[in-house]
């Protein structure tokens, strides 16, 4: 009798055990498609960008410089993926931190748009030296097959404002920490900041982010991400792109992916890949 109630209690543990979720992020400064790039120009790059995802066909990209015809141009080139993203000064016109994400595996149960400032709930809105408007854009995902909820985060901090860079971080961490409920977290951008070497990068630590590069089982390609559209320098330590993490994640493997066409690179950032495996609650 015991072992008749031990075999039934095994069975339903095993039927109520719910699978590790395996997820490829992106991160992905993409270059906005106004910029006067000459021969890197977006209407000679785009399809080599849209090459480059397809070769990594992550689950999730968090994007940045992003503006609108982009974001159609890739989502009409993958319609495996779906988009959220406004931009970041609410004319319709500007740069956005906007999240692909491929609609029949991953879905957003909940999502939102902030600012990095003293009142990230007003739109557009500026605060400490940040050159210009700065914000991020989040997700609550769930993934059916094996229950999972995440949040998912993507920003793109100042460029100039040295302390709007960090205060940009604490704002992000904060806003973690009053949503999450215990769920994982994912953040990617491009922080302007090297990482391991960088105020911002500090705060975020501090705040219980993991870097996915120094964490990961694996790492493949070099340690720079801003290319300026020109091959990397293997003896550069300045990765200014990054993909953090919060809670029950596991990273098997992070890339920097330099795939070039021709000698032609998709954008003058090198994109940023992560194996993420994400326990369950």
């Amino acid at each position: 009798m015991l072992r008749t109630v031990v075999c039934i209690a095994c069975v339903l543990c095993c039927f109520g055990a719910r699978a590790e979720m395996d997820l490829k992020v992106m991160s992905f400064n993409v270059r906005y498609g106004t910029a006067l790039d000459g021969e890197n120009a977006w209407a000679k790059r785009k399809d080599i960008l849209i090459n480059a995802i397809r070769n990594q066909s992550p689950d999730i990209i968090g994007v940045q410089e992003c503006l609108v015809f982009q974001a159609e141009y890739i989502a009409g080139q993958l319609p495996e993926y779906r988009w959220m993203g406004v931009d970041r000064d609410v004319t319709g016109k500007g740069e956005m931190t906007a999240v692909f994400y491929k609609g029949e595996m991953l879905f957003p149960l909940e999502s939102g748009h902030f600012w990095l400032s003293e009142t990230p709930d007003v739109p557009a809105s500026k605060s400490w030296d940040t050159s210009l408007t700065r914000m991020a854009t989040w997700l609550l995902f769930y993934h059916p097959p094996t229950q999972t909820r995440f949040y998912f985060y993507n920003t793109h901090l100042d460029h100039r404002g040295e302390e709007a860079r960090a205060q940009g971080v604490s704002v992000i961490a904060n806003h973690v920490k009053a949503r999450h409920g215990g769920y994982p977290v994912i953040l990617t951008g491009d922080f302007n900041a090297y990482a391991q070497n960088s105020r911002p990068y500090e705060v975020a630590m501090q705040h219980g982010f993991t870097d996915a590069w120094t964490s990961a089982e694996k790492c493949v390609g070099p340690t720079v991400t801003f290319s300026s559209f020109s091959d990397p320098d293997p003896a550069v330590d300045r990765r200014i792109d990054w993909i953090l993490y919060q809670g029950t994640v596991r990273v098997s493997a992070c890339e920097t992916d330099i795939y070039s066409e021709n000698g032609r690179y998709p954008s003058d950032h090198f994109p940023v890949v992560a194996v993420i495996h994400i326990g369950n609650k």
